[in-house]
């Protein structure tokens, strides 16, 4: 691990003009490519303090043994370069989209003689014209099977064609006019090249001219009563309106456009792309990468345009361009677009109208296909077993853990403090087994104590089944253990109950066991949480658990009694799924300790009142106005609302009267005494 001060820069030797930088490895590999309006000012970014870093950007500089870096003229140009060298050098710490699949295009050969329509798919070629991507190959096959009435064009291979030459006979296609025969002479090459053309234009979204001119000369036909060429004209018209059909109408001023959407998590991102062209969509694709360097949403927008349209010219870069988030250098980016189409192009978010609410729908997609890259990540057999097989390796475990439990602490400003414990077998959630604590031991904020009093719950409770159920025995002659003296704090149940701190119980009412023990425990933190963990079960001498952490931050490994962590790498597996068990904990966590402050928020005194229910309470308050005007009023009066008696009158005034404010308060800026809120709650 490099120093980054070893290679830093000397003041004043950077310049402070547009330009790209690459830092390189000990070895001069590239590991990261960057661009900058002032590369004084965003090199030296680099060099601050390492603990003021973004941790990907700290294991970069960390990484690298040098920097340099070349001046151009623009930001455009700095664009340009810099897709370029990402493109020849692959770095390491750059983000890289990659294919979720192999799309297939519609592509049209204008590169030769004889244009053929085909199936294409991978690296575009010069001379070709693309249409789509598309989902599926056949949804392209269906499409050119209607046009080939209208546009009789080639769509066979090269040595059909020549064969067909050599023996003066066309396929079959030409026998049943889907095919104008340019094998055996029966068009010219220029006539064939303009058929070619024409189909080129109809699927680029100019149709509105060919069906009008096929319903015109239909007309015309019938008119001079040559009624087989006008019925002729009119399958050809129905075809081409089918084959328009195909494309939904989305955007109604025929706009040309594609729409970019991302949907992103601490680790990976999806992006996902929509190309509308002539108010249709014609095309969909997405991508799927990890987050390798620290990048916002408009870093991942950019890096998307990038590698969109690095490679196109002309018509394939809309006039259009609608995104989440802009760039950070906008303008620029909007004059590279417009450089490679030759014209202008609009880059902006969309704000209102049609435009916006197909937005939504790409993000929609987006948000789907990085949840199924994910499942499909977790619900692979191989996968889960190399995974656990890795972490077993790097936390030097005899097995694999086979059954991993998370724990996480949850708070707001020290206020409502939860715990949740999830559960992975196998590698897969065990969402049944999902436990959630109320911390009762300690007020106020120490995510140390509190994670030393779940580890201490939740294993005291797995000791009291053992002895309960005689699984565990000290000797082979001892009598049933006792029950244990004293009260033992319980964990609370999953959230399909509404106790917090009740037993759990199996359908016929007995207890039940809680759960089973972890061959691994991992806490959501790093050294000082690993050591209370550790810490609760060397108190109640379990050793035969291995415990770890996990750092958010650097995505570091943690052991107990070590000082240096343990480092994953990225790629690793064994490193998804910790962060996977790590994220779900700290997703539950959450939703309970929302949900506990809400509940907490929602609160009366009148909640503490025995046998009364929500009709009365909502009768007490219609009736009076106010918790505060309650509170006022004497039990006689109480009395007089509908189903209220006098002993819940003297309870209701009771516990109104123990929970009467002890002062008013005083607002020390002004002096003014605040007022009771006159609300339904108190």
């Amino acid at each position: 691990m490099a120093d980054p001060s070893s290679y830093r820069p000397k003041p004043g030797q950077i310049p402070d003009s547009p330009g790209v930088y690459k830092f390189r490895d000990e070895h001069r590999r590239v590991i990261y490519v960057g661009k900058a309006k002032n590369l004084r000012q965003r090199v030296a970014n680099y060099f601050q303090d390492l603990s003021g870093l973004h941790p990907r950007t700290r294991t970069m500089v960390t990484t690298a043994a040098s920097v340099e870096w070349t001046v151009v003229s623009t930001e455009v140009e700095a664009l340009q370069l810099e897709y370029s060298w990402i493109k020849e050098f692959d770095p390491r710490f750059n983000v890289k989209y990659r294919d979720d699949k192999s799309y297939p295009y519609l592509a049209v050969t204008l590169n030769e003689e004889f244009p053929r329509v085909q199936v294409m798919r991978g690296a575009k070629k010069k001379g070709v014209r693309y249409f789509g991507p598309y989902g599926h190959a056949w949804a392209i096959r269906e499409t050119v099977d209607l046009m080939l009435r209208v546009f009789p064009v080639r769509t066979c291979s090269a040595g059909v064609f020549k064969n067909a030459e050599r023996t003066g006979r066309p396929c079959l296609l030409g026998y049943i006019g889907k095919c104008s025969a340019p094998c055996v002479g029966r068009v010219a090459p220029e006539e064939h090249r303009e058929l070619a053309e024409d189909f080129c234009d109809f699927m680029a979204g100019r149709t509105g001219t060919y069906i009008r001119r096929l319903e015109k000369d239909m007309t015309q036909a019938a008119e001079e009563m040559e009624y087989e060429r006008a019925a002729r004209l009119r399958d050809d018209a129905e075809a081409l309106k089918r084959a328009m059909e195909k494309s939904a109408v989305v955007l109604a001023d025929a706009t040309d456009a594609d729409l970019i959407a991302v949907a992103e998590d601490e680790l990976e991102a999806a992006l996902q792309i929509f190309h509308v062209r002539g108010g249709r969509v014609r095309g969909q694709r997405g991508w799927v990468t990890d987050k390798v360097e620290a990048v916002d949403t408009s870093g991942l927008v950019e890096h998307a345009l990038q590698q969109l349209y690095g490679e196109e010219r002309g018509d394939a870069v809309p006039k259009e361009v609608l995104v989440p988030a802009l760039p950070e250098d906008a303008e620029a980016v909007s004059q590279w677009l417009a450089e490679r189409r030759g014209s202008q192009v609009s880059l902006r978010i969309p704000q209102r109208g049609d435009k916006k609410d197909l937005m939504a729908t790409v993000q929609r997609n987006a948000q789907q296909a990085l949840g199924l890259h994910k499942t499909k990540r977790a619900s692979d057999l191989t996968t889960r077993s190399r995974a656990l097989e890795e972490i077993a390796g790097a936390l030097g475990l005899d097995g694999a853990p086979l059954r991993i439990e998370c724990y996480d602490i949850s708070h707001l400003q020290g206020d409502d403090v939860v715990a949740s414990m999830v559960v992975f077998e196998d590698g897969l959630a065990r969402k049944s087994e999902y436990r959630r604590f109320q911390i009762k031991g300690f007020e106020g904020q120490d995510d140390v104590r509190s994670m030393h009093e779940v580890i201490g719950r939740r294993f005291k409770r797995y000791l009291q089944d053992k002895e309960r159920t005689g699984e565990w025995e000290e000797t082979p002659e001892a009598a049933p253990a006792p029950a244990p003296t004293g009260p033992v704090p319980a964990p609370a149940l999953t959230g399909a109950s509404p106790a917090d701190d009740s037993e759990p119980r199996e359908d016929d009412g007995r207890p039940k066991r809680f759960a089973y023990p972890p061959q691994l425990v991992v806490v959501d933190g790093g050294q000082p949480q690993v050591a209370a963990a550790k810490r609760a079960l060397d108190e109640l001498g379990i050793d035969d658990i291995a415990v770890c952490g996990l750092a958010k931050r650097l995505e570091e490994v943690w052991l107990p009694d070590d000082d240096d962590p343990v480092v994953l790498p990225r790629s690793s597996e064994g490193l998804y799924l910790l962060q996977r068990v790590r994220d779900e904990a700290h997703r539950f966590a959450i939703a309970y300790q929302r949900a506990k402050r809400a509940k907490r928020l929602r609160s009366s005194p009148l909640d503490d009142v025995a046998g009364l229910g929500e009709t009365r309470k909502q009768a007490l308050i219609k009736h009076f106005g106010s918790v505060k005007k309650l509170r006022r009023a004497t039990i006689e009066e109480i009395c007089e609302v509908p189903g209220i008696g006098r002993r819940t009158a003297e309870s209701v005034a009771a516990a109104l009267a123990s929970t009467a404010p002890a002062a008013p308060a005083v607002n020390t800026a002004t002096g003014e005494i605040i007022e009771e809120d006159d609300g339904g709650s108190s």
